[in-house]
């Protein structure tokens, strides 16, 4: 049980995930990727006459599953298996947080920024709703997620995922060295 309690190191971890990519395209031809899944629960639920949504998702109901195996094992790593105390994070990362104002390291993710209380701050505001519209819109354009593109198409050689991965990377370093400190003295 202490093996899955603590973080697996990345060549355990990297060649893990990326095995998944072979295993599903044996098992069924099927392409790894989350962000389809909102696209299905849409086509399942909603009684619009949109074009988008008026395809066969049964057939992709494997998806459904897979996601839903992604928020039970996020609910059992939260609630079971995790360890108690601050998240371990390079020292000069939270030295320069703190110098951002940011001082509650006691979770996944700082509690300054993204809770309840913080949503009804302008800076919540920003990182949680507007930024939240921009991964979704960006998903959309992208034609995919970052997982979708970085682990699926580029392992099996699309060169619009690597295209796509290469601007998820150079939207994720502005962000973090031009945007993010803005945002932050806010």
């Amino acid at each position: 049980m202490e093996l899955i309690k603590q973080p697996w190191p990345w060549y355990v971890a990297g060649p893990l995930i990326g095995l998944i990519v072979p295993a599903l395209l044996i098992l069924g031809n099927k392409a790894f990727g989350i962000s389809s899944s909102l696209r299905h629960i849409c086509a399942a639920c909603v009684p619009a006459d949109i074009s988008f949504f008026k395809y066969d998702w049964k057939k992709e109901s494997w998806n459904l599953f897979f996601a839903l195996g992604i928020i039970a094992g996020g609910f059992i790593a939260t609630y079971f298996l995790s360890v108690p105390g601050q998240v371990n994070i390079n020292p000069d990362t939270v030295a320069s947080l703190k110098q951002q104002g940011i001082k509650d390291f006691s979770g996944l993710l700082p509690k300054d920024i993204f809770s309840f209380s913080a949503l009804l701050t302008l800076r919540g505001l920003v990182f949680i709703i507007v930024g939240g519209f921009l991964v979704g819109f960006g998903t959309r354009y992208a034609g995919g997620c970052t997982s979708g593109h970085a682990i699926m198409g580029i392992s099996s050689l699309q060169w619009p995922s690597l295209v796509a991965t290469c601007c998820f990377m150079v939207g994720g370093f502005a962000m973090t060295w031009l945007i993010l400190p803005y945002l932050l003295e806010q």
